[in-house]
């Protein structure tokens, strides 16, 4: 269970802090770079820990 627990919560805490930096600079180019930046964590996230196994 905490597998998956920590990195959700890790990723709501990234999610929380990009998202107040995209709040106070309100620029379309930094929301783009945050949108795909939290698109690949979550990608990571559901991928799970095991498909980084060599």
């Amino acid at each position: 269970m905490t597998r998956r627990l920590l990195p959700a919560l890790a990723l709501i805490v990234l999610a929380v802090f990009l998202g107040i930096l995209v709040m106070k600079v309100p620029r379309w180019d930094l929301g783009l770079v945050v949108g795909i930046t939290l698109a690949l964590a979550a990608w990571d996230l559901i991928r799970g820990p095991d498909s980084h196994k060599p």
